[in-house]
C-alpha cells in the first residue's frame, strides 16, 4: 500500500498555508544573490538534477545541495558536493538566497517556504504518458470538502507552477503536454531534451552497456554473465492496490519462463507506492528487488537490460533512447484512463496488443527475448516521436537556457552572505 496519495499530500498543503504566508514575507525582505544555485531532488543526488548540477559546477558557478536526511549527506561528500540540510535554517537561508533554485518533482526538493523571487527550473523526472499538473484531477484532489476544497488547492497549484521560469521539454510534441499541465507558456518550456537522459547517449553503446551491467551486478549482489535481465516498473496507484501483484500460480509461471528462458526479473515498485511482491524463496535466483532503496535513478541501468515491462510509466520513454524492447502490461487499463487520464491513445505508445494478464505479459517477454528486432523498431520509432535531441547535451543545453533567462555572467565572490 502506497504512503503517499494526493489527497493525504493537498491536506498537508492546506494546513500549511500560514507557513507559505511567513515564507513569502521572509523572502520579500531578504536579497536574493546574483549568482547562486541550489539543487533538490525528491530521490536525492540523482536524476536531472545531478546531471544539471555538473554542467553548472563545471561553468563555475556557485552551487549547494539541499539534503534531506543522513544518507543523502553522506553521498554528498562522497561525491564531493557541498550540502546543507534541507529542513535546517541554513537549507532556508541557502534557499532564500539564491538566484537560481533547480528542482526535480517539487518545491519540497528544497526549502519550499523560501522559493518566492527566485528563478526556478523544474527539470520534471519523465516524459508524461499519464495526465499530470493541471490536466489530471488527481493532484488538486482533496480527501475532505472536494467541491469546495478542490478548486482552491488548483488556484494555488496554478499560482505555484506559474514561477517556473524554465521547464524542460524532450521534443514539441512533449513541450505542449508540460505547458498544458504546469500552465506555462511556450517560451518557459524550451527544447532542450531532458539532462536525466544524457546518460543514455554517453560514449559507445557497448561502454554504456559494460558499465550498467557493472553497476547491476554490484547492487544486486550477484554475477550476471550471459544473463538476460528483465525490469518490471509498475506505475503509482496513488494509494489503490497494485492490480498486478501476482499471486502464487502467476508467481510459478513466471519463474518457469525465466528458467527457460535464462533470465532474471527486476521489480521496481514506484517509489511512491510499493506493491506486495513477494516471490516465493524457490524464485530467489531468478526475481530480485530494484527498489529506490537500492538504487536512486534506475535510468542509467536501462542501459544493461534486455526488456522492460510496464504499463504508464515514463521508463518506456527513456528505455526508447537506449534502445530497449518494451512489454507493456496494462490489467486495469480502462479503470486507470478513466481515473487519471493518459495523453492520446495508448495503443500509440504500447500498440494495439498490450498485455492484459500475467500470462499475456510473459508470452511476450518470451518472445521478446527470443527475438527482440520488432520490438526494438517499436521503440526507435516511440524515440523518434518523442526525443528531439540524441547527442547526450541536454544539460548543457538546459544551462544555457537558464543563462539566457537570468542575463549575465555572474560576479564570483569568495565568501558567502
Amino acid at each position: 500500500m502506497a504512503s503517499f496519495s494526493f489527497g493525504a499530500g493537498n491536506a498537508r498543503k492546506l494546513r500549511r498555508i500560514p507557513l507559505y504566508l511567513a515564507g513569502r514575507l521572509l523572502t520579500a525582505i531578504v536579497p536574493r544573490s546574483r549568482d547562486e544555485w541550489v539543487f533538490g531532488c525528491a530521490v536525492g543526488l540523482a536524476d536531472g538534477a545531478l546531471a544539471l548540477y555538473t554542467v553548472v559546477t563545471a561553468h563555475g558557478e556557485r552551487t549547494t545541495w539541499l539534503v534531506a536526511d543522513a544518507e543523502q549527506q553522506q553521498d554528498a561528500d562522497r561525491l564531493g558536493i557541498r550540502s546543507v540540510r534541507r529542513d535546517s535554517l541554513a537549507g532556508f537561508w541557502r534557499t532564500a538566497r539564491a538566484r537560481v533554485i533547480v528542482v526535480t518533482h517539487g518545491f519540497g526538493d528544497v526549502q519550499r517556504y523560501a522559493t518566492t523571487g527566485a528563478v526556478i527550473v523544474q527539470l520534471w523526472h519523465g516524459i508524461p504518458l499519464k495526465r499530470i499538473g493541471l490536466d489530471s484531477a488527481e493532484t488538486t484532489r482533496s480527501p475532505v470538502l472536494p467541491s469546495v476544497l478542490s478548486p482552491v488547492l488548483r488556484v494555488l497549484y496554478r499560482r505555484t507552477t506559474r514561477r517556473i521560469a524554465v521547464l524542460p521539454a524532450a521534443s514539441h510534441l512533449v513541450r505542449g503536454r508540460l505547458e498544458s499541465a504546469f500552465g506555462l507558456t511556450d517560451d518557459r518550456v524550451p527544447v532542450t531534451g531532458e539532462p536525466r537522459v544524457d546518460v543514455l547517449s554517453t560514449g559507445t553503446a557497448d561502454s554504456r552497456r559494460t558499465a550498467a551491467r557493472e553497476r547491476l551486478a554490484e547492487v544486486l549482489g550477484m554475477p550476471l554473465a550471459a544473463r538476460r535481465v528483465v525490469l518490471y516498473a509498475p506505475t503509482w496507484r496513488d494509494g489503490a492496490p497494485d492490480p498486478a501483484v501476482p499471486d502464487a500460480g502467476e508467481w510459478q509461471r513466471i519463474v518457469r519462463v525465466l528458467d527457460d528462458t535464462d533470465a532474471l526479473l527486476l521489480v521496481r515498485s514506484h517509489p511512491l507506492g510499493a506493491g506486495d511482491y513477494c516471490p516465493p524463496r524457490s524464485a530467489a535466483d531468478r526475481v530480485a528487488s530494484l527498489g529506490s532503496d537500492l538504487v536512486a535513478d534506475v535510468t542509467p541501468l536501462l542501459l544493461g537490460l534486455d526488456a522492460l515491462v510496464t504499463d504508464y510509466s515514463s521508463l518506456a520513454f527513456d528505455a526508447a533512447l537506449v534502445p530497449l524492447p518494451v512489454v507493456f502490461f496494462a490489467p486495469d487499463l480502462e479503470a486507470y484512463t478513466a481515473r487519471r487520464g493518459l495523453y492520446g491513445r495508448y495503443a500509440d505508445v504500447a500498440g494495439d496488443s498490450p498485455a492484459r494478464s500475467w500470462d499475456d505479459a510473459l508470452a511476450q517477454i518470451r518472445a521478446v527475448l527470443a527475438d527482440p528486432r520488432a520490438a526494438l523498431a517499436a521503440s526507435r520509432e516511440r524515440s523518434a516521436r518523442v526525443h528531439a535531441h540524441r547527442d547526450g547535451r541536454n544539460a548543457e543545453r538546459v544551462y544555457r537556457a537558464v543563462r539566457a533567462r537570468i542575463g549575465a555572467t555572474p560576479t564570483r565572490k569568495d565568501d558567502r552572505p
